[in-house]
């Protein structure tokens, strides 16, 4: 029988009401966090000359500023929904400095669309991981329609404003930074009211510490021998 690794508590329960046997899940934490506090701990230690990061000359060094990925076909696809979420997203760089990393498919369907961004947004080329963290980690707030920035932004504690009308990470949500938003300019600007508001209290979730690597390979050895 298979061993079941889960991120969070409720993994357990979803399985056993699967009919998997207990003692085969493990609630060891989550992988993809124990990468951001290992890439994040290499930026604040030094070990990466962040001056060579090609985003290193357009982060704010003074004041506040938020940051926004946006990319599902869902958000950026429809004319309407895309000029809505850009319509918000206007309104609220009117009050902080944007940092967009433009996806190729938002860039294109933004020109198709002729949509237009306000000049409190600077737009950027896509960023891998590390330059894309090194931004968003200091920023007040997130803005993204992605799945993986939810769970980072809760790990370290940055507020989120995930544009979606329902997320699969419902832990970020309940314990996190995240708010969802919806698709519309006013559930957009509410959710990043209320996301700055919910700061202080967040909590993250247990075991995304860093160590659920070493957790997966202590049970491989014990089910190993």
């Amino acid at each position: 029988m298979p061993a079941h690794f889960v991120t969070e508590e409720s993994g357990v329960q979803n399985l056993m009401r699967e009919g998997k046997p207990a003692d085969k899940i493990h609630f060891v934490g989550h992988v993809m966090i124990d990468n951001l506090l290992y890439q994040n701990g290499k930026l604040d230690s030094g070990a990466v000359d962040v001056r060579s990061l090609s985003v290193f000359p357009m982060k704010p060094e003074n004041g506040s500023y938020a940051f926004l990925t946006l990319h599902r076909p869902s958000n950026v696809d429809n004319a309407d929904t895309f000029r809505g979420i850009i319509f918000a997203i206007n309104e609220i760089a009117d009050r902080i400095p944007i940092v967009f990393p433009v996806h190729r498919r938002t860039r294109k369907m933004a020109e198709q669309f002729g949509i237009s961004f306000s000049e409190g947004i600077t737009l950027l080329p896509p960023l891998g991981f590390r330059e894309s963290l090194f931004p968003w980690k200091d920023a007040e707030v997130v803005l993204t329609d992605s799945g993986g920035l939810q769970e980072e932004t809760t790990a370290l504690r940055v507020p989120c404003v995930t544009i979606r009308d329902n997320t699969e990470r419902p832990i970020t949500v309940d314990m996190g930074t995240n708010v969802l938003a919806g698709t519309t300019r006013e559930g957009i600007l509410r959710a990043y009211r209320d996301s700055l508001e919910k700061k202080d209290r967040a909590a993250i979730p247990p075991k995304w510490d860093g160590r659920a690597s070493e957790r997966i390979w202590e049970v491989l050895l014990r089910e190993i021998v």
